[in-house]
């Protein structure tokens, strides 16, 4: 599978597309990671503070979760992504799970995942893939915003506290909700195997889960050939503690492999 040059261009001008079956044929081998994932949590996996239902997310498995591995090594995603970000390569960053169980009110705040990163550039893609059918609890985004001139704020998502301890310049958090002629929102239903991708600087979030069914997404985030490392400051998420790179270095690719083009 390869993306259209109109897709592309989609991409490129809202900061996400949605793709339709991109990964179909990669749906059992994402359920079944999935499940070892959430029967052994790693190090990083949180239960995101809900007093009704459960949000469960965890990240950075992919070294120990084997059918992630073979997702992100031989299924057509690097491709894509190198496509969509109009890189020659396409170098993996990192997995996350995320998993928002039936009656589970708590949405995703609108952020942008950038500002919890230590990678700047404007080649960068994160596929959010459901293996479950998605319609009121799909990830909602606002067209453009990977265009803004600040970032936007990053907070915890726990207490809405600021993630960072400096008094940075950050633009407020938005509420496309509360003012709708504000800004161009988009979404969309999902089947397993649909894929959302989405620059890391576009501006998105989630409802909460009321659908009698579970909501299982995988997000596997990509870096390209202009991506270098930013230091932050504070601890980024994830942490990566020990990578020991310096400011405007590409990142490590020991650590973070290039997999498109196939060796």
């Amino acid at each position: 599978m390869t993306l259209t040059e109109q897709q592309i261009e989609t991409f490129q001008r809202d900061g996400v597309l949605m793709v339709p079956g991109a990964l179909t044929d990669w749906v059992d081998v994402m359920r079944s990671g999935i499940e070892r994932n959430m029967a052994e949590p790693g190090e990083y996996a949180s239960e995101n503070a809900v007093t009704e239902g459960r949000f469960f997310d965890d990240y950075v498995n992919w070294h120990r979760i084997p059918e992630y591995e073979t997702v992100i090594r031989e299924s057509p995603i690097a491709q894509l992504a190198a496509q969509a970000m109009r890189s020659t390569t396409a170098q993996f960053f990192h997995d996350h799970l995320l998993v928002k169980e039936p009656g589970t009110p708590k949405p995703t705040p609108w952020h942008q995942d950038s500002p919890y990163y230590f990678v700047r550039g404007e080649q960068t893609v994160s596929f959010w893939i459901p293996v479950d059918p998605v319609a009121e609890a799909s990830l909602r985004f606002i067209a453009g915003s990977h265009r803004w001139p600040k970032m936007v704020r990053p907070v915890s998502w726990s207490d809405d506290s600021d993630f960072y301890k400096d008094k940075n310049d950050w633009t407020p958090v938005p509420d496309p909700d509360a003012n709708p002629d504000d800004t161009t929102v988009v979404e969309w239903p999902m089947q397993p195997g649909d894929a959302v991708l989405f620059d890391f600087r576009t501006v998105h979030g989630a409802r909460g889960n009321m659908q009698p069914n579970r909501r299982r997404a995988l997000s596997l985030r990509w870096v390209g050939d202009d991506a270098r490392y930013v230091q932050r400051p504070g601890r980024t998420s994830p942490p990566f503690p020990g990578h020991n790179m310096t400011e405007g270095q590409k990142l490590r690719e020991d650590w973070f492999p290039v997999i498109w083009p196939k060796p």
